[in-house]
C-alpha cells in the first residue's frame, strides 16, 4: 500500500485567478504532467494541496483514470486553494477544521492595530479522513501550513513579494512564523484526536506541505513527545510511554539523493512530510520522493528552482514540488 502527499502547484481551471493557467492548452499540459506522476506513484491515498475547483481535481483523477474517490476541505485561503485527497477507496470524512486549537490566542499576521479576518483561524483548512486499507482501517490528515514565502500589503489590495525595507521583512517573517506555529499546533491537536492514545495499535498518518524542513520547530511541534526517532540508532525499537502518542517523521528513511520535495533558490530542501503512528512506522520497508516508483535507484524528478516570486512558475506543466511517499507492508 502506497501512501503520500503531494502539493499540485495551483491546480485552477484556467482564468484570471493568480496562479491560473490562461488558457486551455496551459491547463491540459498541467493536468497531463501531474496524472503521470501519479499514474507513476499508483498510490492507494494521495494528500494534495493547492487544489481550488472540484472540477480540476476530477479532471486530474479522470486523467490518471479508473476509479477514484476525491475529498476536498470547504476552507480555501485568500487564493481560493485548499487542500484534499484522492483514494482508490471509499472514504470518510472526519474532521475539516481550520479553527485554532483549545487555548491558543489570535496571531498578529501584518502592521494593523486590529486583528485581521483570518487572526484566529489557520491559512487553510486541515482535512481528516478514514479510509479501509483491507489491512484495517487508516485514519489520515493533510494539511498545508502558511508559506516561509512572505508577503507585503500593497495599493488596491494586492500584495507585494518585496519589502520596503528590511524593518518592514524582519516583522513579516515573525507574523509568518507565529502563524505556521500556531498551525502546527491546531495540527498536532487534531492528530491527537486521530491516535486517541492508540498509536501502537492504530494506523494513523499526518500529511502535508508544512512549509519548513524536518528539524524546524514547527515541524518539529507535530511529532508529539520527545524521545524514539527513525534516524536514533536503537531508539525507535526500545519502546517507551511516549509511543502511542508520538508520530515519526519518514524523512531519514528517504535515501539521501532523494531527500527534499522543493528545490528553493537553487537549495534543495524537504518541505514536505509524511508522518505515521507507531504501528505504521513498524511497517515502513520503503520511503522517498521522486516519481515514487519503489527502485531505489530511481532519480528524482526534475524540479525547478522556485524564488521569491510565485507569479513566475503561471502557466507551466506539472508542480514545483515533487510527491513524499511510503510504502507500508
Amino acid at each position: 500500500m502506497l501512501l503520500g502527499t503531494w502539493n499540485l502547484e495551483n491546480l485552477m481551471l484556467p482564468g484570471d485567478e493568480q496562479g491560473a493557467p490562461k488558457s486551455q492548452a496551459e491547463y491540459e499540459a498541467k493536468v497531463t504532467a501531474l496524472a503521470s506522476v501519479i499514474t507513476a506513484l499508483d498510490p492507494l491515498l494521495l494528500g494534495v494541496q493547492e487544489v481550488q475547483q472540484q472540477e480540476a481535481l476530477d479532471d486530474l483523477v479522470a486523467a490518471v483514470g479508473g476509479e477514484w474517490h476525491t475529498a476536498l476541505s470547504r476552507h480555501r485561503d485568500r487564493r481560493g486553494i485548499r487542500v484534499g485527497f484522492i483514494s482508490r477507496a471509499p472514504m470518510r470524512v472526519l474532521r475539516d477544521t481550520r479553527v485554532f486549537a483549545d487555548k491558543l490566542r489570535p496571531v498578529q499576521s501584518d502592521d494593523g492595530v486590529q486583528p485581521g479576518e483570518h487572526d484566529r483561524e489557520t491559512s487553510r483548512g486541515f482535512l481528516a479522513v478514514e479510509v479501509d486499507t483491507g489491512n484495517g482501517p487508516l485514519r489520515a490528515a493533510v494539511a498545508h501550513l502558511k508559506s516561509k514565502l512572505l508577503t507585503y500589503p500593497g495599493n488596491g489590495g494586492k500584495s507585494r513579494f518585496h519589502p520596503h525595507d528590511e524593518a518592514e521583512r524582519a516583522r513579516f517573517a515573525a507574523y509568518a512564523l507565529y502563524r505556521r506555529a500556531a498551525e502546527a499546533t491546531t495540527l498536532r491537536a487534531l492528530a491527537d484526536s486521530l491516535l486517541e492514545g492508540e498509536g501502537r495499535d492504530r494506523d494513523v498518518a499526518v500529511l502535508g506541505d508544512m512549509n519548513d524542513v524536518v528539524n524546524a520547530a514547527t515541524t518539529q511541534i507535530l511529532l508529539g513527545p520527545p524521545g524514539s526517532e527513525l534516524d536514533r540508532p536503537g531508539a525507535f525499537g526500545d519502546p517507551d510511554l511516549g509511543d502511542p502518542f508520538r508520530l515519526w517523521n519518514v524523512a531519514p528513511r528517504i535515501p539521501a539523493k532523494r531527500r527534499f520535495s522543493r528545490v528553493n533558490v537553487g537549495r534543495p530542501e524537504l518541505i514536505d512530510h509524511v508522518l505515521v503512528s507507531h504501528r505504521i512506522a513498524r511497517r515502513l520497508p520503503e520511503s522517498g520522493a521522486g516519481t515514487g516508483l519503489p527502485a531505489l535507484h530511481e532519480e528524482p524528478l526534475e524540479l525547478p528552482s522556485v524564488g521569491e516570486d510565485p507569479t513566475d512558475r503561471v502557466g507551466t506543466p506539472g508542480s514545483d514540488h515533487a510527491p513524499v511517499w511510503i510504502r507500508i507492508d
